[in-house]
């Protein structure tokens, strides 16, 4: 059974960083695609940031340059570095995995956390 627990959210003010965490259990993560999204409060779900098996990584235009995906294979986790926040980066942010597909931003992927509520105060 593949299990995403999500940690690491909470209030910042505008200008700071989090870090989040995706640990992964019940297979092994370095050969997952591994994808995060968020969905702020009456809007659609979107994605944030993504990691092929092979560490390619893409982002979401309004991400780039400000968030970091990656993560740690021995300890089976992956990670979102988010840093000059912005007040619209508000939102429960989800890590996702799938272990059949390549790399994709559509929200098809099998395996998600329960989410982690980030909000940045202006």
């Amino acid at each position: 059974q593949v299990q995403l627990v999500e940690s690491g959210g909470g209030l910042v003010q505008a200008g700071g960083s989090l870090r989040l965490s995706c640990a992964a259990s019940g297979r092994t993560f370095s050969s997952a695609i591994m994808g995060w999204f968020r969905q702020a409060l009456g809007k659609e779900r979107e994605f944030v940031a993504g990691m092929s098996r092979g560490g390619n990584t893409i982002y979401a235009d309004f991400v780039k340059g400000r968030f970091t995906i990656s993560r740690d294979n021995a300890k089976n986790t992956g990670y979102l570095e988010m840093n000059s926040l912005k007040p619209e980066d508000t939102a429960v942010y989800y890590c996702a995995a799938d272990w059949s597909r390549v790399l994709t931003t559509r929200d098809v992927y099998a395996y998600w956390g329960q989410g982690t509520q980030v909000t940045v105060s202006s």
